[in-house]
């Protein structure tokens, strides 16, 4: 199933390239998940400026339909870019798969657009077991980016790659519950099969999910190794900016101050499509393991945006 954009239309603005260059990066998630993703592209790009929204009204994105989930991450991204964003990372697994290629055909390479992939080729290089588990949603599943990555890389090593979904994890995370006794309970449930069977390694397939470890960690120790994506995001993410020249250097001209010694950048703006209010304790919850300011969350209208996104055989 291929998905293309229709009825789209993004603004075109001349932007001076040291303007774009010190322009924020844009963050975008169906919920408080990809803060998980943010937080390693401050500490990787600690120079970097960032806008991230959650698509809170519409979480969580897996047992929605192809259609709808490219359609609001469409939305989001025209969002992001209308904000002056200079580029877009795609910080959750349900939203790339089903929505990255057409984002970027529609975009090209003056507007980067990241996207995640299940972090299914470290575990399987490094497991010695040949059985890796893979913590996933019902979107990640059903996509193609997942069954991709296992075919070109778990399956001629030989290695074996489980799965396992639940529709209460992501819940749990958004309702600052991650800690829970009913999420550890949870996690019991789905994670047993796994470790029985022998996996070594377990893929967080999610962004939400590394904010589970401590509860995977209180139920199972040391007994899997959890592998996910942030690092390797925040990698390439600084590598796309390096090769489109879109990384924020201290740039100084003759004659001219440098802007950011005069005023403090702000270094964090969160956006929520749903109840600022209610987001603003997860939020808090979520972050303080990464950063010490207190920040406040604003609401954000994607709805307003033009976009619509089909899926085509």
């Amino acid at each position: 199933m291929k998905s293309t954009l229709t009825d789209f239309s993004s603004p075109a603005v001349a932007v001076n390239p040291l303007q774009l260059s010190s322009a924020p990066i844009g963050v975008f998630d169906s919920g408080m998940g990809g803060l998980s993703i943010v937080q390693e592209l401050q500490a990787y790009l600690p120079q970097e400026s960032i806008i991230y929204l959650a698509d809170t009204k519409h979480v969580p994105y897996g047992e929605r339909s192809d259609d709808e989930i490219c359609q609001l991450t469409t939305q989001a991204v025209q969002w992001l870019h209308a904000q002056g964003c200079k580029a877009v990372v795609i910080a959750c697994n349900t939203a790339s798969a089903f929505s990255l290629t057409p984002l970027r055909e529609h975009y090209g390479p003056g507007f980067p657009i990241i996207g995640l992939v299940p972090a299914v080729k470290p575990a399987v290089l490094k497991s010695r077991s040949k059985v890796v588990g893979v913590l996933a949603t019902p979107g990640t599943l059903r996509g193609s980016l997942l069954k991709d990555v296992i075919a070109e890389v778990a399956v001629p090593a030989q290695v074996q790659v489980l799965t396992a979904i639940s529709p209460a994890l992501v819940p749990f995370v958004e309702q600052g519950q991650q800690d829970s006794k009913a999420c550890q309970q949870e996690l019991e449930r789905i994670l047993r099969p796994l470790q029985q069977a022998g996996a070594d390694h377990l893929v967080l397939g999610c962004t939400h999910y590394p904010f589970l470890k401590n509860s995977i960690r209180a139920v199972f120790g040391e007994q899997f190794v959890l592998v996910d994506s942030g690092l390797a995001v925040a990698r390439q993410t600084g590598r796309v900016l390096t090769a489109q020249r879109l990384n924020n250097g201290q740039i100084q001209t003759a004659g001219t101050e440098i802007e950011s010694a005069k005023q403090p950048v702000v270094k964090l703006q969160c956006y929520v499509t749903g109840n600022a209010n209610m987001a603003q304790p997860v939020l808090n919850s979520l972050i303080k393991s990464f950063s010490p300011v207190f920040i406040s969350v604003q609401q954000a209208d994607i709805e307003s945006m033009a976009a619509s996104c089909v899926a085509q055989n």
